[in-house]
Parts: structure tokens; sequence; C-alpha cells
């Protein structure tokens, strides 16, 4: 499958029935693009089975209360329609996109209570998120956009509104010639990438940002459990943006980067060392068995 993703064969699963992929279209008036009501999961597939599946559609379904709408499937219907997709797509491997939406209805202003909610789900062939920095180890830009306080948004639902900051973040970042930009948070610590979590190693033990005003990733809470069974302390902590000088490797974590090294953070550098490599392997190896 290649191509723009409004054009390419294949089946997406929208509300309850399995349509042509060109087909699965939404109003110009549907009220999430207007005023971001709208929660996803990405999700892979190995072998075709999804990695911590369950995990993910549990997930939805608080994101969406958390903005103050209902998905109108329990998981369970989730879980048969993402089976369902994944057979009609003929995917062993795959990226898996679940979005729940308020779409077009009675209320076009900011209340949209009187609006159906829609989902739909997606699969496709989707390599490696950063291309060969699993080698080399990413470089990243450092963000002027910070990550804001849980008092002005619901920082723990994966919604899509909180993403506006990281698709500025990201396209400034390319600009410059990185793969992706590490962001502060509001307090001025050291939070996440754009679209994942992020690690550091000093002396043998890990340290990584409490997520206690962004998302705890499924991936990020994955590797913390695989350095924990391993023996290897893991700090869960405020990371001031001076400790980066002292760390000696780091590695981003999340569903589409899996376990990606860095190798450059604005000014700082770090080595694609031995733990950073049988994390990263290590991983690979679990969510194909």
């Amino acid at each position: 499958m290649a191509g723009a993703y409004n054009d390419r064969d294949g089946k997406i699963w929208m509300n309850g029935q399995t349509v042509e992929w060109r087909e699965a279209n939404v109003h110009i008036l549907t009220h999430a693009m207007h005023y971001a009501s709208s929660v996803f999961e990405g999700e892979r597939a190995y072998n075709g089975k999804i990695f911590k599946s369950r995990e993910h559609s549990e997930r939805l379904i608080r994101s969406a209360q958390m903005i103050d709408f209902e998905i109108p499937y329990t998981v369970d219907e989730i879980e048969a329609a993402k089976v369902e997709v994944l057979a009609a797509s003929g995917l062993q491997d795959a990226y898996v996109r679940a979005i729940a939406w308020r779409g077009a209805g009675e209320d076009m202003g900011v209340a949209s209570a009187r609006n159906p909610v829609h989902l739909a789900i997606a699969a496709w062939e989707w390599g490696a998120y950063y291309g060969d920095a699993k080698m080399k180890g990413a470089k990243l830009d450092i963000s002027k956009w910070k990550r804001p306080s849980p008092e002005t948004i619901p920082s723990h639902a994966k919604a899509a509104g909180l993403y506006m900051i990281c698709t500025m973040s990201k396209h400034a970042a390319e600009a410059k010639g990185c793969s992706d930009a590490m962001m502060f948070d509001y307090r001025g610590y050291v939070a996440e990438a754009t679209g994942a979590n992020i690690f550091f190693v000093k002396d043998g033990e890990v340290h990584t940002p409490d997520p206690d005003c962004f998302l705890n990733g499924i991936t990020r809470q994955t590797v913390v459990g695989m350095l924990k069974d391993r023996q290897v302390k893991v700090h869960e902590r405020h990371i001031m943006p001076e400790e980066l000088e002292g760390f000696e490797q780091c590695w981003l974590t999340g569903t589409a980067a899996e376990v990606t090294p860095v190798g450059q953070i604005g000014d700082y550098n770090f080595d694609v060392g031995s733990l950073t490599r049988e994390i990263a392997e290590s991983y690979e190896k679990l969510v194909r068995s």
C-alpha cells in the first residue's frame, strides 16, 4: 500500500461496517474537524496479533470520557472490530489506528452534546518511524513549545487537540534536519518527544520523566517493566534540562517509535550503548512472542 492516505486500496471499519478505503469519509461540518473533539490510538500488529490490544482499547474509551463523550462500543466490540480490520487488510505486520470523534449533528458551536459519536479503525503497513535511527540514533531538536499544565487540558487523554504543538514542533525540527523534537513541560522539566516518551541512562541506571502532565505510554510502561525485570534501577522523576549533559545514553519509546536510540538532542550527544541496544532488541522479541 502506498500513496496518499485518502487514495488507497483496502478496507476500513467504520461505525460497525467494513467499507471501501476511499469511501470512509466524513462531512465537512464534522465537529471534530472544527473543535478537535476526537481521541485515537496507535497500535502495532506483529505476526497478525496487536501488541497489548486490549489496553489500547481501554485507553481509547478512557480518553473519550476525559474529553466528555462516550464511545458507543464496548472494549470487546472494539477488539472484534480490530480483528476484522486486520483480516480485511491481509496484513500480518501492520500499524492500526482507531479513532473516535464527535460528528456532524444538531450542534455546530463549541457545545456538541447532541452530535453523534463515531468510531473508525484502519490498518496499513508502516515501517520504522524514525527510518535508520534504530542503528545510529535519532537526532532531536529542542522544541520552543511546552507540554501544558493538567489544569489547562486533560493531559492524560490521547486526544487529537493535544498534538497540535507536537506537529508544529516536529515540523520545526525537520526543517533543521532533525527527526523529532524533545519538549519540556510547563515547569521547565524534560517531558517527552512529540509522539514518544524518553529515557536516559547514567552509571547503569535509567532515568525517565514522571508522566504527571503527559501521556504515560503503553510502550513506556512495558519498557519500565522490562528494565525492572532485569534488576535495572529506574528513576521516574522530574529531570532538569541541565542534567542532559550528564546522561550517557538515551532512547525513545512509543507504539510507532517502538524503542529507538537517540544520538543527539540539541547540543547534547549520547552513545547508542549496550543497554539501549539490549532493550530495543528485547522489545522486538517481546512483541513477536
